[in-house]
């Protein structure tokens, strides 16, 4: 039988999903299958409305061997899953003769734990929540959520958290969760048979695609002990997310309350000695803590390091002495042992990373009001990490709409751990990049304003001439604006100033959900909604409703990041640029994600507006609008607004 070609395949797939073949998405499937059937490497930008689900999807199901997807977000993993290979699988079918396989594996944590469900979770005595379903008050919300839960828990086939609607806070999931050091093991447990995430890693064995997130990818990469099942091609979506997900799941921290939390649980369990040898170490942290000022420890101070030795000295001990001593009067010993064993081996773990003193290793403190101080320690890159771990022994395809920042993919394949595209070596990965463009005609359906009147924005104070500006873009837009802010401070400030200001519905992040503020931004064409970073990704309203997007700053890293700033001095101690090679590219990618939120179908129309002067004038600005989209560019306030009284012109008479 002859094989089925790829443009067939991709056709097929695209009629069965209801799209439009696009240029970009048939060289995008023509790359993947050339860099599988090469066992090589590719970094492909595909522009928004590309469809490059489509395009990795096809050539990885037509291959035949395990393929793995790692996708940042939910929302994108649920597409795929519910939405993307069903129909996708059902369209090849005729053509590849067989009906691949697709399953969704996430971190142990993501699943609910019948064996804690039944047995309850080991608590600490005075917390009185030991049987947590009898002693949170039906009436709390935390009550109501266990409740709930429980319920579920009889109708679920998955015990996936994010198949649970609507969702619940991460204390109440605790409550029914395990990590997979607190696990028991299918083998020990009574529920082992039954167990929801054994049975998702079973479906991912058999299956031909396994959808995951960057996070489980980082953890099988980091702890060496496979979690994904062999797999032959590696397919990153969202991947300029990959790095700093990457580094989160390699971050350590210690905080007095979960030491003093691990102390509790293991006392039980080892002699008198060893357990107030631990919690004198606990003390003596918790005093040192309590000094503690925000900022990164180029040196470990005498009293921190003193009292780090004594967590993992005793610590150490702990460890070897669990299981030694048997308690008739706890209840259900293996669990508690479990959950002990994997709070202390976390401290250690921490506690000797940072006594140990790797030059490859930033620490420092952070304060919060309410929850007092943390102590961090982070690798200062990943990038020899995911050199070694990801592009061994499998064809990585690493895609974004975001990959090419200041005009080339070099900056984020250095983060990747990759060398310069087409220099070739012993041990250097060697990788192509492709950028297939987008479908929208960018210079026709959009205006990048910059407000370059405006003064350079400073640290702190509030910004008159920049709210005025703001306030003057809604007016002539009617509204139908997307806020994106530099930090929560800034969009709280601006909505409560623009709320005395405007009759028009300005939501704020953080007032409701998520999916519920999206939902209200796009109902109502006048209503506008502010955030910070964490919505740049999160909101996809193509048509009239989103015809403004403003950035207020360029979202540089705040100077006293300490992480940010070691990497950017660790650049120019290797004679590199540490601004451009950290800080503009951090902001370059935030900046070409937000601006990528006004375009999202051929019909759009809008302007994204960037409140800060330095985009036009600082020697910098011509990197980071390299960046962006390809808009017609202007920095004439005047012209600004006459476009948008326009376009809500437009979308008026059209009813919108």
């Amino acid at each position: 039988m002859t094989k089925p070609s790829l443009p067939d395949l991709l056709h097929a797939a695209v009629s069965a999903v209801g799209g439009t073949e696009r240029p970009g998405q048939v060289a995008m499937a023509e790359a993947v299958a050339e860099a599988i059937d090469d066992n090589s490497h590719r970094l492909i930008q595909a522009g928004t409305g590309t469809g490059k689900s489509l395009g990795y999807l096809v050539p990885a199901l037509a291959h035949g061997e395990r393929v793995v997807v790692a996708t940042a977000t939910l929302a994108l993993q649920r597409q795929l899953v519910e939405r993307d290979l069903p129909r996708t699988v059902e369209a090849l079918h005729p053509q590849l003769r067989r009906r691949p396989q697709f399953a969704m594996l996430k971190g142990r944590s993501n699943y609910l734990c019948l064996h804690r469900l039944h047995e309850g979770a080991p608590q600490d005595e005075e917390d009185g929540l030991f049987d947590q379903f009898e002693a949170a008050a039906p009436t709390s919300k935390l009550g109501q959520d266990l409740l709930r839960m429980r319920d579920w828990a009889d109708e679920t086939e998955t015990g996936d958290r994010d198949d649970l609607t609507p969702g619940v806070s991460d204390k109440a999931w605790s409550q029914i969760s395990v990590s997979s050091r607190e696990c028991l093991g299918a083998t020990k447990c009574a529920y082992g048979a039954e167990c929801f995430a054994e049975a998702a890693r079973e479906r991912a064995k058999l299956a031909d695609v396994v959808v995951t997130n960057h996070a489980l990818l980082a953890i099988d990469a980091i702890e060496g002990a496979p979690v994904l099942p062999q797999h032959e091609v590696l397919i990153v979506d969202e991947a300029h997310e990959l790095v700093s997900r990457v580094t989160g799941v390699a971050t350590g921290e210690l905080t007095p309350g979960q030491v003093n939390r691990a102390v509790k649980r293991a006392a039980k369990l080892v002699d008198e000695k060893t357990a107030d040898a631990l919690q004198t170490a606990s003390e003596t942290f918790e005093r040192v803590m309590e000094l503690a000022l925000p900022g990164r420890l180029e040196q470990i101070p005498e009293d921190l390091g003193y009292a780090l030795m004594s967590l993992r000295d005793s610590a150490r001990n702990v460890i070897s002495a669990i299981g030694a001593t048997r308690d008739k009067s706890v209840h259900d010993e293996d669990a508690v042992r479990k959950q002990a064993l994997a709070a202390v081996e976390s401290i250690h773990g921490v506690a000797e990373r940072i006594t140990n003193g790797s030059e490859y290793d930033v620490v420092w403190y952070e304060r919060h009001d309410r929850f007092g101080a943390t102590l961090r320690v982070a690798p200062l890159s990943v990038s020899g990490l995911l050199r070694e771990k990801l592009f061994e022994d499998r064809s990585v395809v690493l895609t974004s709409a975001t990959l090419k920042l200041g005009g080339d993919f070099n900056g984020v394949a250095a983060s990747l751990g990759l060398s310069a595209e087409g220099v070739e070596g012993d041990d250097v990965p060697v990788w192509r990049g492709l950028d297939v463009g987008s479908p929208f005609d960018y210079p026709k359906q959009g205006i990048l304003y910059v407000a370059k009147h405006l003064a350079t924005p400073g640290r702190e104070g509030t910004r008159g001439d920049m709210m005025d500006e703001l306030a003057e873009l809604i007016e002539a837009a009617g509204g139908r604006t997307l806020g994106l802010f530099s930090s929560m401070r800034g969009a709280k400030a601006a909505a409560e100033e623009l709320r005395g200001r405007l009759d028009n519905p300005i939501l704020l992040q953080g007032e409701e959900t998520l999916g519920e503020l999206i939902k209200s931004f796009a109902a109502d064409p006048k209503t506008c909604l502010f955030g910070t970073l964490s919505l740049w990704q999160g909101v996809d309203v193509p048509g009239s409703s989103c015809q403004l997007v403003v950035m207020d700053r360029i979202p540089f890293p705040r100077p006293d990041d300490p992480l940010m700033s070691a990497r950017q001095k660790s650049v120019e101690e290797h004679g590199g640029n540490g601004f451009m090679a950290v800080a503009a590219t951090h902001a370059a990618l935030l900046m070409a994600q937000g601006a990528g939120r006004l375009v999202r179908a051929s019909g759009d129309r809008g302007v994204v507006a960037v409140l800060d002067p330095r985009l036009a004038t600082a020697r910098y600005g011509s990197f980071l609008r390299a960046t962006l989209p390809d808009f017609w560019y202007t920095t004439d306030r005047n012209q600004a607004r006459r476009s948008l009284a326009a376009i809500d012109a437009t979308a008026k008479a059209d009813g919108k």
